[in-house]
């Protein structure tokens, strides 16, 4: 393996980090995938890549590192998430996340990740600053305000996109919640497994560069974004008649899409309402975790 990258911080122990790639035909873009995990140099990560039998050369690709991965398979599945549910069925880290086959992570992604589960044990799942990278594999956007979130807010439509690329949890929390993703959804399962996650932990937002999503046609949820934002809403209504402000939501909700429909009570409906309520839920939101004296710490 060229250009791996310097020696890891120094640490007595570095938690065991599960990841996982699912690709089919992704020989365009899969090696900078691999190889944005593996250069790190993790001490402790276990990585799994999931072929759905490609014919485009990406298992060539794959085997040029198979002596760096925990284990790779190639067979026939029913999609992204089902292949995400075999590699994660196989793996044994106490911190999980994934990696689509043409996203990447920043250097020393990984590093965070593990640290700032090592310094703080009470967090149970964190995204990173959002990040994107261009087509040709460029660091090009890197989101100016760090997001924060919560259950209720989430649920109401407020700031809903959480960076999948960026988003890391314990084994636990992924037990608690199911312990799989659904893979009867096609682009929406990362947004069905984080309302999950918020039935049983906060969300923490990592004021550091994790991971970042790369921009190009062939992205699912960039293939069909009204499929993709109909899908994740009939998600919410699936989980509020669980949630305790399920029937306030839901009228909120409904108010919320009729008004916008109305330009001229557009506004009046945003200062008077929808934005004192967000603000209001902003008190609940995701506490900031930032690296203070070179240890984590939580900025609420």
């Amino acid at each position: 393996m060229e250009n791996k990258e310097q020696a890891p911080p120094k640490r007595s122990v570095w938690p065991r980090i599960t990841m996982v790639t699912a690709v089919r035909n992704g020989a365009r873009y899969v090696e900078d995938t691999i190889c944005s995990i593996l250069n790190q140099g993790y001490p402790n990560l276990e990585y799994f890549v999931v072929d759905g039998a490609s014919t485009d050369g990406t298992q060539a690709i794959i085997r040029r590192y198979e002596r760096e991965l925990a284990g790779w398979i190639s067979e026939p599945d029913q999609g992204v998430y089902d292949a995400l549910n075999k590699g994660f069925a196989k793996s044994t880290g106490e911190i999980m996340g994934w990696l689509n086959a043409s996203d990447m992570l920043h250097a020393k992604g990984l590093f965070v990740v593990g640290s700032v589960f090592a310094d703080l044990p009470e967090v149970e799942w964190i995204t990173g600053r959002p990040s994107g990278f261009s087509n040709e594999g460029f660091a090009v956007q890197v989101a100016p305000r760090l997001p924060r979130w919560s259950r209720y807010g989430f649920l109401m439509g407020a700031n809903k996109y959480i960076q999948q690329e960026s988003t890391f949890w314990r084994r636990t929390l992924w037990e608690r919640a199911g312990g799989r993703v659904d893979s009867s959804l096609r682009a929406e399962g990362d947004f069905d497994l984080w309302v999950r996650f918020f039935r049983h932990a906060q969300h923490f937002s990592v004021d550091a560069l994790i991971g970042g999503y790369r921009s190009h046609d062939d992205a699912l949820s960039a293939s069909d974004i009204e499929r993709y934002n109909r899908t994740c809403e009939e998600i919410i209504e699936r989980e509020l008649p669980s949630a305790q402000w399920g029937t306030a939501i839901r009228t909120f909700r409904r108010l919320d899409r009729g008004i916008k429909q109305i330009p001229i009570a557009r506004w009046l409906w945003f200062r008077v309402a929808e934005g004192p309520l967000y603000g209001l839920l902003g008190r609940e939101a995701s506490p900031i975790i930032e690296l203070r004296e070179n240890r984590w710490a939580v900025r609420r």
